[in-house]
């Protein structure tokens, strides 16, 4: 069993910046599968970002392209998620997923896909 903790979210302005982090316990994460969703108010559960594994590979959703970056740091079980450039739009709930990653397909952009969450960080963008 895998335990995941997000934290890092905040109240921030458009343009500012966020480092999201992802603890995770119970048990090497190192192949796992990692990724970021979000969820606004009303809206369903959207992938943001994943790190493959083996760290080599990294996918984004269009919208956070070129603004996000995901990377982990599997000797501290980490997993980070930056974000510059924040626009209103960006604001949600902000959640930290995994699974187990030989054997299936990347990205795991389809949040039922994923075993293992965390609690969630709320992430404002004022205007």
């Amino acid at each position: 069993q895998v335990q995941l903790a997000d934290s890092g979210g905040g109240l921030v302005q458009v343009g500012d910046s966020l480092r999201l982090s992802c603890a995770a316990s119970g048990r090497p994460f190192t192949s796992f599968d990692m990724a970021w969703f979000r969820q606004a108010l009303g809206m369903e559960r959207e992938f943001v970002a994943a790190i493959r594994w083996t760290g080599g590979k990294t996918a984004y959703a269009d919208s956070v392209k070129g603004r996000f970056t995901i990377s982990r740091n599997d000797a501290k079980n980490l997993t980070y998620l930056q974000m510059n450039s924040l626009k209103p739009e960006d604001t949600a709930i902000y959640y930290c997923a995994g699974r187990a990653g030989p054997g299936n397909t990347f990205p795991p952009s389809d949040y039922r896909r994923l075993d293992y969450w965390g609690q969630g960080t709320q992430v404002t963008v004022s205007s």
